[in-house]
């Protein structure tokens, strides 16, 4: 598919991520081995990793402008993680390499009996601190962003860059994988929220993800959307709705969730969503809030071409922010990063399977 048979890609395509970079180590295995166990694996990579570094290589794949704030040191793995990135389009100039120290790398287990994968990570050496960000280089980073992701990570320097960034109205997404030190300063300042399935619930102690939303949406009043991700199952969202419409009705949410997984189609293989109207969704001991719900699918991968899930997560965020950033509508958004997702899926570690915006596999999700 050529460039030129898609939507034009936006006038300001600047990204900025802030948050973790690796180098991961991948061994595939055809089952978790037992402890005290000798196994070959049955494939191995080396490549670059970290959730933000995952995140904006993907970005840069679809066709935007990722710019990094992270660190490493000036070793020889360091050096190829900043390769990697920049052979995809990232500009690494805002990275922070370190004289001496370590780069943070990461084994990966991948179980091709369980379609899993255990992850073994040593952070890098010195940590991150605010002192190694000079305000020139932040304003630079900064200047003319379109949005700022967060992966949570290095959380006093983030903090000061999401501080920056809401003061020139930039808007931020944060990726709220498990609590952190930190996060909830971030989530104060975000306008987006992509959650792991465990995250709501251990941060709101609601009793279900679909309360969990709405105390979510209620207590960050900032936040535009939320998304939680349930891997093969799909995922959740709720949209919050500026403006009231005249009678609306209220809906317990976690009823709506039943009525909407009720209405999902198992039969068809491409990832696909169901919404709710703008209704007022009520949660019980929390509240109610004005918005729409969206649960989306994910592609059924036959089991052949099924190879490895890491970084599949960070693939789907990546694709969120391509759709923020193109002003993509809910209805497109969910589907498009399914699919991006999905296609991560097809080979060996987080970067062998990204696509590409003219990836034939995206036509029908972009157009």
């Amino acid at each position: 598919m050529s460039a030129d048979s898609l939507p034009p890609l936006p006038e300001n395509g600047v990204v900025l991520g802030v948050g973790c970079l690796g180098l991961d180590y991948l061994a595939a295995v055809s089952s978790y081995p037992e402890p005290d166990a000798k196994i070959r694996a049955t494939a191995s990579k080396v490549q670059g990793g970290g959730n933000s570094g995952n995140a904006v290589a993907c970005v840069a794949r679809l066709g935007l402008s990722p710019r990094l704030i992270s660190k490493v040191a000036d070793d020889i793995q360091g050096k190829g993680i900043l390769e990697e990135l920049q052979a995809d389009g990232v500009d690494t100039s805002f990275v922070v390499v370190s004289e001496g120290g370590i780069s943070p790398f990461t084994y990966i287990i991948v179980d091709n009996q369980t379609n899993t994968r255990t992850c073994i990570l040593t952070p890098g050496y010195p940590p991150m601190i605010p002192d190694d960000l000079t305000f020139s280089s932040l304003s630079s980073a900064l200047d003319g962003a379109r949005l700022a992701y967060f992966d949570g990570r290095h959380p006093e320097t983030a903090l000061i860059v999401a501080q920056e960034a809401t003061h020139r109205n930039i808007p931020i997404l944060i990726d709220a994988e498990r609590t952190r030190k930190g996060l909830d300063d971030l989530l104060n300042l975000a306008d987006y929220a992509i959650c792991s399935a465990k995250f709501p619930k251990a941060w709101t102690e609601a009793e279900s993800i679909p309360s969990a939303l709405v105390s979510l949406l209620l207590r960050l009043p900032k936040i535009k959307f939320a998304i939680v991700t349930f891997g093969e199952d799909g995922c959740i969202m709720l949209e919050r709705s500026v403006e009231e419409p005249p009678h609306t009705e209220e809906m317990d949410v976690d009823s709506l969730w039943e009525v909407l997984n009720q209405r999902r189609d198992d039969s068809i293989t491409i990832p696909t969503y169901v919404s709710s109207p703008v209704t007022k969704l009520k949660a019980n001991g929390i509240g109610t809030l004005c918005g729409r719900l969206f649960v989306g699918t994910a592609e059924k991968i036959p089991p052949s071409e099924l190879v490895d899930t890491t970084g599949a997560g960070d693939s789907f965020i990546g694709a969120v922010i391509y759709a923020v950033c193109t002003n993509m509508p809910p209805e497109k958004m969910l589907p498009f990063a399914a699919q991006v997702a999905a296609c991560c899926c097809r080979g060996l570690g987080a970067r062998t399977s990204l696509p590409h915006r003219t990836d034939p596999r995206l036509a029908s999700f972009l157009c």
